[in-house]
């Protein structure tokens, strides 16, 4: 999977490595970890993510990270 930076997405570009993350399986912790962060810091990013993505879940956002090119498969 490759994450590809879209500077006009609604989401920041933080938020998108951090979705990038999400769709490798890694958990708030490890995000946190990857990313140098607070888990809770993750955890505000998420809730962020998922109002301005209009998504439920972790899958959700996943789903919609390849839907608008941020993810994209290899």
């Amino acid at each position: 999977m490759i994450l590809s930076i879209k500077q006009e997405s609604v989401l920041t570009v933080r938020e998108q490595q951090i979705l990038y993350h999400i769709a490798r399986g890694l958990s708030n912790r490890g995000i946190a970890a990857r990313l140098a962060l607070s888990e809770q810091t993750v955890k505000v990013h998420l809730a962020n993510m998922t109002a301005k993505a209009h998504c439920d879940n972790r899958a959700a956002l996943v789903a919609y990270g390849f839907e608008t090119g941020v993810l994209r498969g290899r």
